[in-house]
């Protein structure tokens, strides 16, 4: 009987084990089954957390930028065909009453002629103005996908060529509500993205030039003078962890450490300190400084790039092509030269929207290079005023 009971009681003990198990995990799934109310809030964030992370945000610019290429397609698009077959029809039968007026009227009444003609021009002079107000203006298919591509485009970069714009009402409370969003959208892309592009350039300059440039010099200069001091711990310490990194040690955080002396310590501290962030400016890829003419080289570059590219697809000469990229990459945008001007009287339209669109991508990339350059002269303008004001306090000391 005695040695039932444990049997038992081990049956019953695994019984209850598996039914608490399965409580559990029935709690379990019962809390991960959330209600749809929270998982649509839980993929609504990560959905906003998405567009405005560094990759949404330059998928979010283009998706706005082709939303709005169909928003005015459709506006612009649907009415100025109308005009334009309005308009031929209205030029051929001009054409026709001219010519059928000459034919039969008779060629000595040169006044009477001359008097009915005019009525007709009169008549065709109103009708082409008014076809003008409407929104003709002489080209057929003007309001293509890429045309209004790149009109959304420049109404967002506030670039704004003119040589598209709204002509109905609908279109141009568009274009000021298209502008409302889509203004800030782009300068959150350009901070964005010149940020990436300046981090990334700062990181190859300094692996590709500052590495064999100085890199060398420190390591060759470990002559007698700056072998550690063996009854001293602290430069000893330092010595090993400066071995062991190769060089590239923040000398700020070890300056810390070291220990100051009871006679101009402050002084001595502060001159170790900016050494410390001289060296950790030198080799810290991040803190490492972009001089002035690399930067201007890479802007007269790109622009010296485009006007090669676009004088080979427009048939412009060198000069138009750098007025042109200069202008719009400055966001000036006169407009008095336009990619697909030489397009729209005949070539086609499939060259017509090739052009539209090297033209929004080059533009987009250029704009955002233009920020990333921006963003490297600033700091290293920071860094020259910063190493001004160091050498002006230390005329001071020396004063002193």
């Amino acid at each position: 009987m005695e040695t039932d009971k444990p049997s038992r009681s081990s049956g019953s003990n695994r019984s209850w084990q598996r039914g608490s198990y399965r409580g559990r995990s029935g709690r379990r799934r019962k809390r991960r089954r959330k209600p749809w109310g929270e998982r649509i809030l839980d993929w609504t964030r990560a959905l906003i957390a998405f567009l405005f992370s560094n990759v949404g945000i330059v998928c979010l610019v283009v998706g706005y930028t082709i939303a709005g290429a169909f928003l005015f397609t459709h506006i612009e698009g649907k009415t100025n065909p109308d005009v334009a077959d309005d308009f031929i029809r209205l030029r051929n039968l001009t054409a026709a009453t001219l010519w059928e007026l000459t034919s039969k009227e008779n060629v000595f009444s040169e006044k009477l002629w001359k008097a009915k003609v005019r009525d007709i021009l009169d008549d065709y002079q109103k009708k082409v103005v008014s076809a003008v107000k409407n929104g003709y203006d002489g080209m057929e298919e003007k309001w293509t996908f890429a045309g209004a591509f790149l009109y959304s485009l420049t109404v967002i970069t506030t670039i704004g060529y003119g040589n598209i714009c709204p002509r109905t009402k609908w279109g141009k409370v568009a274009t000021i509500v298209y502008a409302i969003i889509g203004m800030p959208l782009f300068l959150l892309y350009l901070s964005n993205i010149g940020d990436i592009l300046a981090r990334s350039f700062k990181w190859t300059y300094a692996r590709c030039c500052l590495c064999k440039c100085r890199r060398r010099p420190h390591e060759s200069t470990t002559d007698a003078s700056e072998m550690p001091n063996k009854n001293d711990p602290t430069r000893r310490d330092r010595w090993e962890m400066v071995n062991t990194h190769g060089g590239e040690v923040d000398t700020s955080s070890l300056e810390e450490t070291s220990p100051r002396d009871d006679d101009g310590g402050d002084e001595g501290g502060d001159e170790g300190e900016d050494e410390g962030d001289d060296e950790s400016d030198s080799y810290d890829p991040q803190h490492v400084t972009v001089p002035l003419t690399l930067c201007l080289a890479i802007m007269v570059g790109y622009i010296w790039g485009g006007a090669l590219l676009f004088s080979k697809w427009e048939d412009w000469n060198m000069l138009d092509g750098s007025y042109f990229c200069f202008v719009s990459l400055s966001t000036i945008g006169f407009g008095d030269i336009v990619p697909g001007d030489k397009i729209y009287h005949g070539q086609g339209l499939d060259s017509l929207s090739i052009s539209f669109i090297f033209c929004s991508m080059y533009l987009m990339l250029g704009m955002a290079l233009i920020a990333m350059c921006f963003n490297l002269m600033q700091e290293e303008v920071m860094a020259k005023m910063r190493n001004l004001m160091r050498a002006i306090k230390y005329i001071f000391r020396c004063e002193r």
